[in-house]
């Protein structure tokens, strides 16, 4: 099979499958004192150091979930009244058209708890303008969230310039970094973000964990899953091991592949594209050729129906998109 469809899902990279074997058989709660505990624990923070360092930020920033999902959710949400230090459920939260179904669905929730929510429309290459967001601005304004990378164009946002409009009116940022953790540098100690998500499974790490990053600095939220203590009583529930250890060595290995893969996927991403407008006529590249990642390639071809050219190659062995898999069946 000839599988190109990894902004859906990515394989276990080897090192990463190397990891969960070598940790299978360590069973121990990583609250508990005892020695099997304190082996697992050490081990859970080795990998939050591993990511921190990756993203230039403090260990006590991270924040493990079971995915980018539910770091978008604790985010949005916490920005409504869940407890006696949140703010009054009253306010408005600015995003963009073109994200992911997570934010998008979590925010209509949102709107019939009387939060108002203004969409950004992006341009003709899928990009947003800064002066756009800043326009969008209230008094009430109480949360900005706008993807760094979109999972179908993907064209990077220039988040860092939204960021620091966000930072001046005093206004918590997040973004939701998915496509673009492992694809392009993210130095948090540069990037003025409140917050960040980011899930394993599109770095070749397994599904069912994710992170989010939360800046010291930034006010209190509140968590989307009460009960324990794990996670600086951020995110309830026995910490998965597991897809915690997978993670840590899925960005080690991000680390040491970025600038390659950047130069090899990039040349297969030309030469495809190149290939096809070489041989066919009437079809359009779309996205922002200049403000794209280097592994991601959206094709229109006129007068041809998307879902009849992924059933045709996928009867010859190969696996692409027509779109974003969480709105498959939308």
């Amino acid at each position: 099979m000839i599988y190109l469809d990894n902004c859906a899902t990515t394989p276990l990279h080897p090192k990463v499958k190397e990891a969960i074997i070598d940790a299978l058989d360590l069973f121990g709660n990583p609250s508990s004192m005892h020695t099997s505990g304190r082996q697992v624990r050490a081990l859970i923070e080795e990998s939050r150091k591993n990511i921190a360092d990756f993203f230039n930020c403090s260990p006590e920033e991270i924040i493990f979930t079971a995915g980018a999902s539910e770091a978008n959710n604790t985010v949005l949400k916490s920005s409504t009244t869940c407890c006696a230090s949140c703010n009054e459920n009253r306010g408005h939260i600015i995003t963009s058209n073109i994200e992911h179904p997570s934010v998008l669905n979590t925010l209509k929730c949102l709107e019939n708890q009387h939060i108002e929510v203004t969409q950004i429309k992006v341009n003709n290459k899928g990009i947003i303008d800064p002066a756009d967001v800043e326009a969008a601005i209230r008094p009430d304004t109480m949360m900005i969230s706008i993807m760094y990378v979109n999972n179908e164009i993907g064209t990077i946002q220039p988040i860092h310039k939204i960021a620091e409009i966000a930072k001046k009116h005093h206004i918590p940022m997040h973004t939701d970094a998915v496509q673009a953790v492992g694809k392009i540098p993210i130095d948090l100690q540069d990037l003025p973000v409140d917050f960040l998500s980011m899930s394993g499974h599109k770095i070749y790490a397994p599904k069912g964990i994710g992170v989010l990053f939360k800046r010291r600095t930034t006010k209190s939220i509140c968590p989307l899953i009460t009960g324990g203590h794990q996670e600086n009583s951020m995110r309830a529930g026995t910490e998965n091991t597991l897809g915690i250890i997978a993670l840590g060595e899925a960005i080690r290995q991000c680390k040491l592949e970025m600038k390659e893969n950047e130069a090899r996927i990039g040349k297969l991403r030309d030469q495809l594209e190149n290939g096809i407008k070489k041989n066919l006529d009437h079809i359009i590249i779309n996205g922002d050729l200049a403000h794209r990642t280097y592994n991601i390639t959206n094709i229109s071809f006129v007068n041809i129906e998307g879902e009849s050219i992924l059933l045709r190659l996928d009867m010859h062995g190969i696996a692409v998109s027509t779109g974003s898999a969480c709105s498959t069946g939308s």
